[in-house]
């Protein structure tokens, strides 16, 4: 039995298909449908990613959605106290030291694993992609649908620090003030808007989006194995660096945060 073989199916919110070239699809979803993401995605998709990672056979990784969107929607529950009017956040945010404990794990991981495949990711953007837009536009080369949209939702819109990621891709991706900018005010930018800011590479109907992630994907194969692995490698060494620098105490400052407002909520 294979790698692939031992965890393709062991997630019930990610889907992996893989061809006899190494070309890995990883598709998100929640009962068949878009992703709505919550704890449970939490906890997979670190673990995921590692066994992607740890998996040689993996030659190529696609990373899409399902339906019309890539993430839109989290797992929400209305807290008490919570500040400003109809603020809504994820139903797992309990204060206590034990469950942030996890979550903040989860939160870290997630990201370093990502980066750690040692295989180019391309990002097929289905649409809106809300919650952790991190996902997708880490990847090497971002395809986005003329409908997908890029916003960090669920944060500073609702009381919380940007600090699982967000506060070090956006303002390297977008530059200092403007990636400022964008978390401080939700920003939602159009796909249009992210290719002109440099965020996304193409922006195609959405029919075209998959098709033209599997051309790349083939295009990229083309090269020799250790070629398009040690790209990979370089080509994420300095966001890896960052993140090993700044995830953590980003993490923490919004666990102390949500702490002050929502105490054993």
């Amino acid at each position: 039995m294979s790698k692939f073989e031992n965890y393709a199916n062991e997630y019930s919110r990610i889907r992996m298909e893989r061809d006899d070239d190494g070309i890995l699809e990883v598709t998100l979803h929640t009962n068949g449908g878009t992703m709505v993401f919550g704890p449970e995605a939490h906890e997979q998709l670190p673990l995921a990613f590692l066994d992607i990672s740890q998996d040689p056979d993996n030659k190529i990784v696609i990373l899409t959605g399902t339906g019309d969107s890539f993430i839109e929607e989290v797992e929400t529950a209305t807290l008490k106290g919570t500040p400003g009017k109809g603020s809504r956040l994820p139903n797992w945010t309990k204060m206590d030291p034990h469950t942030w404990d996890r979550t903040f794990t989860n939160a870290k991981t997630m990201l370093v694993n990502l980066l750690n495949i040692e295989a180019p990711v391309i990002a097929a953007v289905n649409g809106p992609v809300n919650i952790h837009a991190d996902l997708a536009v880490l990847s090497d080369i971002v395809i986005a649908a003329e409908h997908a949209s890029f916003q960090d939702a669920p944060h500073f819109p609702n009381g919380l620090v940007f600090g699982d990621g967000c506060h070090i891709v956006w303002p390297h991706l977008l530059g200092a003030n403007r990636g400022k900018y964008f978390l401080l005010t939700g920003q939602k930018l159009s796909a249009k808007q992210a290719l002109d800011l440099g965020v996304v590479n193409e922006v195609l109907p959405k029919a075209e989006v998959l098709p033209r992630a599997r051309a790349l994907a083939r295009q990229l194969l083309q090269q020799p194995p250790l070629t398009v692995r040690y790209a990979r490698i370089l080509m994420t060494q300095d966001m890896r660096r960052m993140m090993t620098e700044n995830l953590s105490h980003g993490l923490a400052l919004t666990g102390l945060a949500a702490n002050a407002y929502w105490p054993n909520s």
